[in-house]
Parts: structure tokens; sequence; C-alpha cells
């Protein structure tokens, strides 16, 4: 691979990076107001989509780990 594709992809990779940053924060976030959902409150539909959203947060998470790690790989 030559130095222009490598900056390239490392350049797309910072961007993977920092998008990655702000889904976490809102996953946080999100983890934090399922979290704060009064007890007899978690059986209902506003828990179970919090719940959803988080569980939606962290895979495209996994699944940006897995760009970026292929990037990685890309630039070997």
């Amino acid at each position: 691979m030559n130095k222009a594709r490598r900056k390239t992809i490392d350049e797309i990779a910072a961007q993977l990076s920092a998008i990655r940053d702000l889904i976490e924060e809102v996953k946080d976030e999100e983890k934090e107001y399922k979290d704060n959902i009064p007890e007899n409150m978690q059986s209902g539909e506003r828990y179970e989509t919090a719940e959803n959203a988080c569980s939606a947060l962290e895979e495209a998470l996994d699944n940006i780990d897995n760009a970026l790690d292929n990037l990685s790989t890309a630039m070997e």
C-alpha cells in the first residue's frame, strides 16, 4: 500500500474513532437513563426501549471496533 492510501485510511480511522467516542457518550447517557428508571417501572415500555437502545449502541461500538481493526490490518 502506498503512502497516500495509508494516509487516507489513517484519516478514516481517526474519524471513526471520533464517531465511536460520540456513540459511547450517547450509550452511557442512555444507560444512565435506563438505570434510573424506578424498579416498579422496569417491566414497562420505556425501560425496554432504553434497554434495546443500549444494546444497539453497544453493537454499533463493536462494529466500529471491528472496522478499526480491519483498517489497521489493511495498513500492515
